[in-house]
């Protein structure tokens, strides 16, 4: 079963999305995870990715595509992906597509976790707390949520035709959240 959860940044997506590793025994496709990955081993790409979080860009479509690449032409890995934020643009959701395709997978479910930007920023502000990430400045958030909404909203639409799609409110708690994801999947 391969998993499409995507939502503005602090929506919760990777909170969900380790829940369904240990539920299907998949593995998680954090776009995320990966780019600041490149940042810490301090590669080309790494530099080329913290210039854009930290002014609160989208990482270009073809770095992202680059990188997620390998996990869906792992063999291990056929039809037990969970992408974790990715799609983000129209661009990545055909790539997707394209890469699925030459795999001989699908997406089985996609779930958006619609969430308002008060809310965003608060979950933010607490994760910085916690997690320290440098992309997570008021500032910061804001810009990313804005990118997110704009960007995204071709995703969503794309999407939303999809008899897979699901949205789902973002705002409740994340046990609510859970058993809602829970509910499709074990249809």
């Amino acid at each position: 079963m391969n998993i499409v959860l995507f939502g503005p940044p602090g929506a919760g997506k990777g909170t969900q999305s380790k829940y369904l590793v240990k539920k299907i025994k998949g593995f998680q496709i954090s776009t995320g995870d990966m780019l600041r990955d490149e940042i810490k081993k301090d590669s080309e790409i790494g530099k080329m990715i913290i210039n854009d979080m930290n002014d609160g860009k989208f990482v270009s479509d073809e770095i992202v595509n680059r990188l997620i690449k390998n996990f869906i032409f792992d063999p291990q890995k056929k039809d037990k992906l969970i992408f974790d934020g990715y799609p983000r643009s129209l661009s990545q959701a055909k790539n997707l597509d394209l890469l699925l395709h030459k795999t001989n997978q699908k997406i089985d479910l996609i779930f958006f976790l619609n969430v308002n930007k008060d809310t965003i920023i608060k979950r933010i502000e607490k994760r910085k707390i916690i997690e320290k990430r440098s992309d997570d400045d008021l500032n910061t958030i804001i810009a990313r949520f804005d990118t997110y909404m704009e960007t995204t909203k071709p995703v969503l639409d794309f999407y939303s035709k999809n008899p897979n799609f699901h949205e789902i409110d973002g705002t409740l708690e994340i046990d609510e959240i859970t058993r809602k994801i829970e509910s499709f999947i074990n249809v």
